[in-house]
C-alpha cells in the first residue's frame, strides 16, 4: 500500500473542502449518512466477520464491547453524523478584534488544520465519528484503525467515500488505510510534508510510539486512569451514588472511575457502604493497606489487597481501586503521582477544600461533586469529539469541531506602511 499516495490525495483534497460552504458540508454529511443506512447490512456483516475473528483470537470482554456493532449501535452512529450537521461551523468564526492606533484592523479568523491522520484501535464509531467531524471543520483526514475492525472500517470508509461521490467535498478528502502491517503506521508518521497532525486513540502503547516516531505534532490523550477523593465534608450517601455511575455507567470507557480516596474520618462506615453497594453490580475492589483493614474481613470475596502496579492500571471493566488518605494534601499526592490528567474530582461540602482541588489538581477535566462520566464532547456541548486530549498544547479535554481549526490573522490597512 503506498502510504504517500494515500496521503498526497487527501492533501489535494483539502484545498477545496476549506472552500466548501457550510452548507455545502452539511448536505454532504446528510449524503453520508443515507450511504450509512443504505449499506447497513453490508456493515454488520462485515462487523460479524470481526467479531468472530477477534473471539478466535482471544480478545477480552472489553475489547469485545468496544469492536460490537449491532442496529442500535449503527443507528447512533448514524444519528450522531446528522447532529453534527446541526452543530456551529467553526470555519470562519472571527474573535478577538481590535484596531491599533495605527488604524490598523487585526482580526484573528478561524481556519482548518488542514489534514489530521488519526490512528485508533477497537472501536469502527471511530471511523465514522472522525470522518463527520473532520469534514464539518473542513479538515481531510487520514484514518488508520486496528487490526481487529479491518473489516468494519472498510466497509464503513467505503460507504462514507460513495456518500461524498456528486458532493462539493471531494471523496479523497477521506481515506483509510485499509491494510493491517504495522509499518505502514509507522511510514506515516514520516509524512510531515503532507500531515499536519497526528492524533492517536488507543492504549500507552500506541500513544508512546507515535510520540517517539513522529515528525508531525501529535495530539495525546484518552488513556484515563480516573480518580475520586470523598473528603470528610462530603454527603457519604449521596458520594456513593456518584462513585457508582462513574465506575459502572460503561466501565469500558476512557472516563470511567479506577479509584476512590476516601478521607480517614469517614473511611470506615463509607468504605463498607460503598463496597455492599457496588459489589451488587458486580464490581470487585482492589484495596491498600488501610483501606483493607477499615473493612475488617468483610467482603472478601470481592475485595483483596491492591497490588504494586494496581493504582497505575487504566481498569476498563468493574474493577475499583480504594485508598484511604489523611486529608486533601494526601490524595492531591496520590492524584498527582497515579493520575494520567484525564478527569479526577473531589465530593466535598466545603468550598475551600473545592476551590483547593481545583487550583492544584492538574488534569483536562477536573470535577466537583459529579461523576468523571461527563468527559465527553456530547455532554460538554461541543456535539462530539474526535479524541480527548491530556496534554497542554493546542488544545485540551474533548476536542471537538472548534479544537480541530487553528486561527489566522487578519491584517487590514489603508496602504498603511510602517515608518
Amino acid at each position: 500500500m503506498d502510504i504517500k499516495l494515500i496521503c498526497q490525495k487527501a492533501r489535494a483534497a483539502a484545498r477545496p473542502l476549506a472552500q466548501a460552504t457550510t452548507q455545502e458540508k452539511n448536505a454532504a454529511l446528510q449524503r453520508v449518512a443515507d450511504a450509512l443506512d443504505a449499506r447497513r447490512d453490508e456493515i454488520l456483516a462485515a462487523n460479524a466477520e470481526d467479531l468472530s475473528a477477534a473471539r478466535a483470537d482471544g480478545l477480552n470482554p472489553a475489547m469485545l464491547d468496544r469492536l460490537m456493532l449491532n442496529e442500535a449501535r449503527l443507528d447512533g452512529i448514524i444519528a450522531d453524523l446528522r447532529s453534527v450537521t446541526g452543530l456551529p461551523d467553526p470555519v470562519g468564526e472571527v474573535f478577538e478584534e481590535q484596531t491599533l492606533p495605527t488604524g490598523l484592523k487585526l482580526r484573528k479568523q478561524r481556519v482548518p488544520l488542514g489534514v489530521l491522520a488519526v490512528i485508533y484501535e477497537a472501536r469502527p464509531n471511530v471511523t465514522v465519528d472522525v470522518a463527520g467531524l473532520a469534514l464539518k471543520s473542513g479538515n481531510c483526514a487520514v484514518l488508520r484503525g486496528g487490526s481487529e475492525t479491518i473489516r468494519s472500517n472498510r466497509a464503513l470508509a467505503s460507504a462514507i467515500r460513495s456518500g461524498l461521490e456528486g458532493t462539493a467535498i471531494p471523496a479523497d478528502a477521506i481515506q483509510l488505510i485499509g491494510d493491517t502491517d504495522r509499518q505502514l503506521v509507522y511510514d506515516l508518521l514520516q509524512m510531515d510534508d503532507l500531515i499536519d497532525m497526528v492524533i492517536p486513540r488507543g492504549g500507552a502503547g500506541l500513544h508512546e510510539f507515535c510520540r517517539k516516531n513522529s515528525r508531525i505534532p501529535v495530539i495525546t490523550g484518552g488513556i484515563g486512569i480516573c480518580h475520586l477523593f470523598v473528603d470528610e465534608t462530603a454527603d457519604l450517601e449521596q458520594s456513593i451514588e456518584v462513585i457508582r455511575n462513574a465506575k459502572i455507567q460503561r466501565p469500558t470507557v476512557c472516563n470511567a472511575l479506577d479509584t476512590a480516596l476516601v478521607h480517614q474520618k469517614v473511611a470506615e462506615p463509607f468504605l463498607a457502604a460503598l463496597v455492599e453497594r457496588l459489589s451488587a453490580d458486580g464490581v470487585t475492589f482492589r484495596a491498600e493497606p488501610r483501606a483493607y483493614d477499615c473493612l475488617n474481613g468483610r467482603f472478601s470475596e470481592f475485595v483483596q489487597p491492591a497490588g504494586p502496579d494496581d493504582f497505575d492500571t487504566e481498569w476498563l471493566s468493574l474493577v475499583l481501586g480504594l485508598k484511604v488518605v489523611d486529608g486533601l494534601e494526601e490524595a492531591v499526592e496520590h492524584i498527582s503521582a497515579h493520575s494520567t490528567g484525564h478527569s479526577d474530582g473531589i465530593l466535598t461540602g466545603s468550598a475551600d477544600n473545592a476551590a483547593r482541588f481545583v487550583a492544584v489538581v492538574d488534569s483536562a477535566a477536573v470535577y466537583v461533586n459529579a461523576s468523571t462520566r461527563f468527559t465527553d464532547g456530547g455532554q460538554f456541548g461541543l456535539g462530539a469529539e474526535v479524541a480527548i486530549s491530556t496534554q497542554r498544547l493546542h488544545a485540551r479535554g474533548p476536542m471537538g469541531l472548534r479544537e480541530l481549526t487553528t486561527y489566522k490573522w487578519i491584517v487590514e490597512g489603508d496602504y498603511h506602511v510602517r515608518g
